[in-house]
């Protein structure tokens, strides 16, 4: 289930290893089944006795057959595989995620992970980003994933969204105008472009605003994960 369209065919995504499991029962997500290996740890069996009470499926396999299937290099003893049910989007919005041409896992794991802990309502991904629900974003993202409303949109979608939630729209660029002097009280839509190329034609075109984050040592640019992460708690400090 490693390719997207396996994943959409299926309607399911892999979660592998004792916290994002853990995670995943926590926030009740629904399971299809459990695969465990022979040498799972103790935190591990806990884990299956909680699945187990819960009716949920679980089957033992050989570590080798769990290796065959994981997608990590070392098996992890525990991979989950559950049904893709994106948390629905708030119908009240004031902060919202928007990850254009995101294309690296590590890079899109890590900003949902920063995007849960700064409090955004829902993350829009437009096409030409990586697929959310891929093993290496969702070993990234921590748990971000059973936290957060992320829904892959179109960018006509992503604006008829953002016009009904009147949320003022903001393109993280170099040439824009400082965070530390923008007001990001307001309720905002904040994209964040990719790594290589950065944001769209479309991004442009839809973003009302840019903003830019001060950075005195000179450098050209920021990793897109890093970047993401200033402006969403920049947010969260003027908030509060």
């Amino acid at each position: 289930m490693g390719r997207p369209k396996e994943r959409r065919d299926a309607q399911a995504f892999v979660a592998e290893g004792v916290r994002l499991v853990e995670e995943a029962l926590a926030a009740n997500w629904p399971f299809q089944f459990v695969l465990v290996g022979e040498t799972l740890n103790e935190r591990g069996q806990t884990l299956v006795k909680k699945l187990e009470a819960q009716s949920i499926e679980v089957e033992q396999v050989t570590d080798g057959l769990l290796s065959s299937v994981s997608e990590t290099e070392t098996t992890q003893g525990i991979l989950a595989v559950l049904n893709h049910f994106p948390l629905t989007i708030p119908p009240s919005l004031n902060f919202v995620l928007i990850l254009d041409k995101i294309r690296d896992p590590g890079n899109l794991g890590t900003l949902l992970r920063s995007a849960a802990a700064a409090g955004v309502q829902a993350v829009f991904l437009p096409p030409e980003t990586t697929d959310a629900f891929a093993p290496k974003v969702v070993r990234a993202g921590m748990g971000a994933h059973f936290k957060l409303p992320i829904h892959a949109l179109s960018w006509d979608e992503i604006q008829r969204v953002c016009k009904s939630a009147q949320l003022k729209i903001l393109l993280a660029d170099m040439d824009g105008r400082s965070c530390w002097q923008t007001d990001l009280r307001q309720p905002l839509a904040l994209i964040i472009g990719g790594e290589a190329d950065g944001a769209s034609e479309q991004a442009r075109r839809l973003a009302h605003d840019k903003i830019s984050i001060p950075m005195p040592g000179g450098s050209e640019s920021l990793n897109a994960a890093v970047a993401g992460a200033l402006l969403m708690f920049e947010v969260v400090r003027q908030r509060q």
